[in-house]
Formats: structure tokens, C-alpha cells, sequence
């Protein structure tokens, strides 16, 4: 079994003429070019998640291969299919309108203590294989230990570890974990999100993964291709917010796919059988907007 949870590289296309936090009409999607010496079994995530303020109008897949979609016990949408030998192709693309499409900054939010969390999210401060609060825990302690709990403590984090890591495309691989990364002082989008999430869960910060798309709008035009993104969501006030520690900055346009404990609940690609990358792009961009 191969998994692929990105292909790592920045984000291009810019989008004008938003402002507002007004609704906001995205066209996403992408295309996988795949060659296999046998047939193969995979498993794709790359469609927006059903959740509220999300309307998706329509979506389309088109590929020969034989597939049908499930959702897993994240609650992600995932799509199954059943790839011949040789050369495959297959391209999705949907219609998303995002009622709120900012990131929403909440300095006043609080962090729960242990014993008054759901028993939901628990799962969130547990250890997983990509993110260690165990092999982590006393560098967490020892940094953010002394500071007042909320908010602010986890922007802190945020702060340390998009100064800590230097995005470099092709820097990690599917097994580098957060200390992985941490030690190396270098990674990919992926990597500051584990390492992020690693610091939080090490300070019973409930933090889980987020993977999806991102428009480039309102933002400097990185010099590469568009990719998928990663960031991730830590439990304060009783809900989950938003935060990213590649990009540090409030964002757009988030669309997410999938979340999880980690990269690897939410793999772009998962195939059963080798399986060789031949072509990749994604598209995320602004396709209208409506009055609020």
C-alpha cells in the first residue's frame, strides 16, 4: 500500500476583486495522470466536505476507470477506484460557495481544560503517527508552558513554527514525522501543520490535520504551480478554530477536503499496487460571487 499525502509545492493564480466577507463562488478541483504495470486499487480525497456554510452545486468526474465514493469515520469523502494497467487519467471538478470565506480570528477564545472536553476530541490529544507530543512534550513545556492558556498560546505556536521550519518543496517524505521535521528545520506544508499540532497536543490543546484547497487571493504570487494545503484546527471555546503555520496569515477561501489525526487519515492517494505519478495540477479560483 502507497500513500500520497500531498504533492508539495506553493500555490499559484491570483484572484482580485474580493473583499468582504461577503459569499464567495470557487471553482476547485484537479487532474492525476497514473501509470501502473497491473491493475490497482486507489483511493482519492480531493472532494469538498458536505458541512455547513459550504454549498457545493454541482461536481463532476471524468476518468474510464470504475469508481464510487464513500465517506470514512472522519467524515471525509473519499472515492474508491479500480485503475487498469497502463496509463490512467482522472480529473474532478466542482462548484463551491462558501458563505463566510475568511478566517475567522477569535483572540478571546479559550482553551478547555481535560477533564470538560468532549469525549469527541479526546482522540486529538492522543499521540498519532505523524504528530508526537510524547517525543516533543518537554521542548512544548519548556517554550509555551508559562504562557496564558487560549488563544494566544496557540498563535504563539504558530508563530515558533513557521520561524522554526523553512518551506523547501521535496524536503520531507511520506514517513518524516514532526520531530522529523523539527530537527531538520526545513519541510513542507504538511510538516508545519504536524509540528504545530504536535506542540498543542503536547500542551492537551486539542489539534487535528486539515487538508483542502486554497484560492490564491489577496496574497503575493508564489513562483510555482498550484497544490492542495495543509493547516490545522485547535479546540478552544468549546469549538474549532482555524490556524496555519506555513502560511501564518489569514487566508480566503479555504476549502477543506479532509480532516484527521494526521497526514495520513487524509491521503490524497492511497493504492493498493504500485502506481506511478505521471501528471498533477490543481485549480482553486474565484468562478463569482454573491451579495451578502
Amino acid at each position: 500500500m502507497l500513500t500520497v499525502e500531498m504533492i508539495e509545492r506553493a500555490p499559484t493564480g491570483h484572484d482580485e476583486g474580493y473583499a468582504g466577507q461577503e459569499p464567495l463562488a470557487l471553482t476547485v478541483g484537479c487532474e492525476f495522470g497514473m501509470d501502473s504495470v497491473q491493475p490497482a486499487e486507489a483511493i482519492m480525497q480531493v472532494a469538498p466536505l458536505h458541512e455547513p456554510g459550504v454549498s457545493i452545486f454541482s461536481e463532476r468526474w471524468d476518468t474510464r476507470a470504475q469508481h464510487h465514493g464513500y465517506v470514512d469515520q472522519y467524515g471525509n469523502r473519499c472515492e474508491r477506484f479500480e485503475l487498469v494497467s497502463g496509463g490512467s487519467r482522472v480529473s474532478y471538478e466542482a462548484q463551491v460557495m462558501l458563505a463566510r470565506p475568511a478566517d475567522v480570528i477569535e483572540p478571546g477564545a479559550r482553551e478547555v481544560p481535560v477533564a470538560q472536553l468532549p469525549d469527541s476530541v479526546l482522540n486529538f490529544i492522543m499521540p498519532s503517527r505523524f504528530c508526537l507530543p510524547d517525543e516533543l512534550g518537554h521542548e512544548a513545556w519548556q517554550r509555551f508552558g508559562t504562557l496564558a492558556p487560549g488563544w494566544t498560546r496557540v498563535q504563539t505556536i504558530v508563530d515558533f513554527v513557521h520561524g522554526a521550519l523553512e518551506f523547501v518543496p521535496g524536503a520531507s517524505n511520506p514517513w518524516t514525522t514532526a520531530a522529523d521535521a523539527y530537527r531538520a528545520g526545513q519541510g513542507v506544508c504538511r510538516d508545519f501543520a504536524h509540528l504545530a499540532i504536535t506542540f498543542c497536543r503536547a500542551l492537551n490543546i486539542p489539534a487535528r490535520y486539515v487538508f483542502g484547497y486554497i484560492p490564491a487571493i489577496d496574497v503575493p504570487l508564489p513562483a510555482e504551480p498550484m497544490d492542495f494545503a495543509a493547516w490545522f484546527e485547535a479546540y478552544l471555546g468549546g469549538r474549532w478554530h482555524t490556524f496555519d503555520a506555513r502560511n501564518n496569515r489569514p487566508r480566503i477561501g479555504r476549502v477543506v477536503v479532509g480532516r484527521g489525526r494526521d497526514a495520513i487519515d487524509v491521503a490524497l492517494i492511497t493504492s493498493f499496487g504500485p502506481l506511478t505519478m505521471t501528471g498533477f495540477e490543481v485549480r482553486a479560483e474565484i468562478s463569482g460571487t454573491l451579495a451578502a
